[in-house]
């Protein structure tokens, strides 16, 4: 079980944060004092101080009879869900990579195989601190003096500051995930099966706890179904020599652990390992296991960025300049086929990972949120492509990901601020409610020292 950092613990963090933000000169940017990131856009760089949150990685206290959680903002989901996992509970909704932050799923987007039913991360929150930019730490919950804050927080990327603890719910498992991998020649097909999966909550008579899909090509898409079990038999093991994503396409049926099954796509981050060339087997036996993890390709990225490798190498050999297409949308679940289409014919990436989503229904409520602004029973589709392309010597300015943005809106969806972005500001206002995001801004942060969301995202400040 993981180590329980205590109350007294994290009182003595959130005084180092408070007193780390009182040092930093009046006039400067307020930023993380943080060496990694799951960010992809890049940002200027600043030689400014941070804010220390060396002590707030961890989790405070964990309310098996209650189903909650007390979590520091800055903890990962590998740390927080080795201390729920042995009390037989798990968050709500968890990411797909190990060190994705508690914090920054919520203040980010995150997203998993149980979002069909579940929602986004943020929406199992309930209670937050959030250190402001005003130096402030006030607890942020949805009807209380501060629920301004508290609904504007998902999506606003630090903007609005940062979370240092977060109350979440927590839901029961089971010690084994049992799953079906459905395989699809058409798009529209795969449609129908979503919609009737979501409507009955099973398949075929089996209850369906966890749903997710990859579109290899336009005729051979799949869907993943997982069912909460505590089955015997043997499991499969995918951080040695086998590979998960490629197991849709060999098998119909699998057996996973818990543990393993939420972490089925770190190991080779979902397929991007094969860039590494980890993913050939006398490499991949050679590669140390403890660095089959999305952090250290993520690492490894950081550098070809920093030094640009690839690029050099490219030119070199005389091969055209390749863009950068890592993005996540939602479509919702009626376009899916249309858009797919169009990205096979315009940007022609495989794979693609597909994730159900629907925002989340309590007691027959459904709460929306101003910065995402989805709408309420309504299913949408992640969309996720990870890798890059090549287009010549306009590969700086963006071509794809902008096309993909176009598209993307005209749709009707939306798309993840946590890689590149081009929209202009009056689109940007309009998709993720600035004006309102402005509001609270100026109520928390009146002095301007968070950067905005939009300087983020699009002037990668």
């Amino acid at each position: 079980m993981a180590q329980i950092v205590g109350w007294a613990s994290h009182a003595e963090a959130v005084d180092r944060l408070v007193r780390s933000h009182e040092a930093i000169p009046h006039g400067s940017p307020v930023r993380l004092a943080k060496k990694t990131s799951n960010l992809f856009r890049p940002r200027s760089g600043t030689d400014a101080p941070g804010l220390d949150v060396s002590g707030l990685t961890g989790v405070i206290e964990v309310d098996a009879d209650h189903r909650i959680a007390q979590v520091q903002g800055m903890c990962t989901y590998e740390d927080l869900v080795a201390a729920t996992l042995p009390h037989g509970l798990i968050p709500l909704v968890v990411p797909q990579l190990r060190t994705i932050t508690l914090g920054g799923a919520v203040t980010g987007l995150g997203i998993e195989a149980t979002s069909f039913r579940n929602g986004l991360p943020h929406e199992s929150v309930l209670e937050m601190d959030v250190l402001t930019g005003s130096g402030e730490v006030v607890t942020a919950t949805p009807d209380g003096e501060h629920a301004d804050l508290f609904a504007a927080f998902p999506n606003s990327y630090g903007s609005l500051g940062y979370a240092t603890r977060l109350q979440i719910e927590l839901e029961p498992v089971r010690s084994r995930v049992a799953l079906r991998h459905l395989r699809f020649d058409d798009a529209a097909a795969l449609v129908e099966a979503v919609e009737a999966i979501i409507a009955a909550g099973e398949h075929e008579g089996i209850r369906v706890d966890a749903l997710d899909g990859v579109a290899f090509s336009p005729q051979e898409l799949y869907l993943t179904l997982g069912t909460w079990t505590d089955e015997a038999g043997p499991t499969s093991d995918y951080t040695g020599q086998q590979i998960y994503y490629r197991s849709l396409q060999e098998r119909t049926t699998d057996l996973l652990t818990t543990h393993d099954y939420l972490w089925r796509w770190d190991t080779d981050w979902f397929w991007c390992s094969g860039a590494f060339g980890v993913q050939k087997p006398w490499v991949r036996r050679a590669w140390p296991r403890r660095w089959r993890r999305s952090d250290v390709y993520h690492k490894i990225i950081g550098l070809d960025r920093r030094f640009d490798v690839v690029d050099r190498l490219d030119a070199r050999a005389g091969r055209p300049l390749r863009e950068r297409v890592i993005q996540d949308v939602e479509v919702t679940l009626d376009r899916l086929p249309e858009f797919l289409e169009w990205f096979d014919e315009e940007v022609g990436m495989r794979p693609v990972w597909l994730c159900p989503l629907r925002l989340r229904q309590v007691d027959g409520r459904v709460r929306t949120w101003p910065t995402y602004p989805l709408r309420a029973g309504v299913t949408y589709v992640n969309v996720g492509f990870w890798g890059t392309v090549p287009v010549g010597d306009d590969a700086p300015n963006g071509p794809l990901n902008r096309a993909i943005e176009a598209r993307v809106h005209e749709l009707g969806g939306h798309k993840s601020l946590y890689s590149e972005a081009y929209y202009e500001r009056e689109v940007f206002d309009r998709l993720y409610d600035g004006a309102n995001l402005t509001r609270v801004r100026q109520h928390y942060d009146p002095d301007g020292r968070l950067t905005g969301l939009y300087e983020k995202a699009v002037g990668r400040q």
